[in-house]
């Protein structure tokens, strides 16, 4: 994995959208307990390694991570620890074995001002799409409750586009709530699961692939590796 200094060419302008799902798409989320034991995962690993996770979605079989880190190699390390360890307290408390995950889990490089909230509306529509709830909002392990009904989360580092929907709390959250319903109706998902960086030119150009994974260019050096091509 490529080394980098603690700024890179692309310093507060990339989130990663990251994934993974259960091995043979079983549930492992089966119940409160276990939706607490990974958010005190995802909690403490984003605070070793300084990451903001803007948006979450925690289902019965997968989770999806909007986020962002201050030094993007030690996102593999970070997501190796969460899934380690509830892999561990999964097998304890159910009396199991084996690999509970399918396998690596997925990063997308996401261009964060101009595809943040695209992004973050999919991972949170996930429970509507899945005929679970009809509004966002009451699903109780996502981001939006958050975001709609201003509930407190120690997971969420708030969006740094939220404050765009209003001037007021009360405002922000009835524009958001709209704002999901709007998008629901329309089809945001392509593209969203593939590895494919999503962004302009420019910040496409960015990035390079090393080891399956993509990550920015260090300032001012050339990096062996695959860059992206269009």
């Amino acid at each position: 994995m490529p080394g980098y200094p603690r700024k890179h060419q692309l310093s507060g302008e990339l989130v990663y959208h990251v994934w993974n799902r259960a091995n043979r798409r079983l549930d492992i989320f089966h119940d409160h307990e276990d939706h607490v034991i990974f958010a005190e995962l995802l909690k403490r690993y984003a605070n070793e390694t300084e990451a903001r996770i803007y948006h979450y979605c925690v289902m019965t079989s997968h989770f999806h991570l909007l986020l962002e880190i201050l030094e993007p190699e030690r996102l593999s390390s970070m997501m190796a620890g969460i899934q380690r360890l509830y892999t561990m307290h999964y097998h304890k408390r159910y009396g199991t074995s084996g690999y509970l995950w399918q396998g690596r889990f997925g990063a997308k490089p996401i261009q964060k001002d101009v595809n943040l909230q695209r992004c973050g509306s999919y991972i949170e529509l996930n429970p509507v799409r899945a005929g679970i709830v009809e509004a966002a909002e009451d699903y109780k392990y996502s981001s939006a409750r958050y975001y709609v009904l201003k509930e407190e989360n120690q997971i969420v580092t708030e969006d740094p586009l939220y404050v765009s929907f209003g001037e007021t709390d009360e405002k922000r959250q009835s524009s958001y709530r709209d704002f999901l319903y709007n998008i629901s109706k329309e089809s945001v998902s392509e593209g969203i699961l593939t590895d494919k960086p999503m962004g302009d030119d420019d910040f496409k150009c960015r990035l390079m692939k090393s080891n399956g994974r993509w990550f920015p260019r260090r300032k001012g050096k050339k990096r062996s590796g695959v860059a992206f091509s269009l």
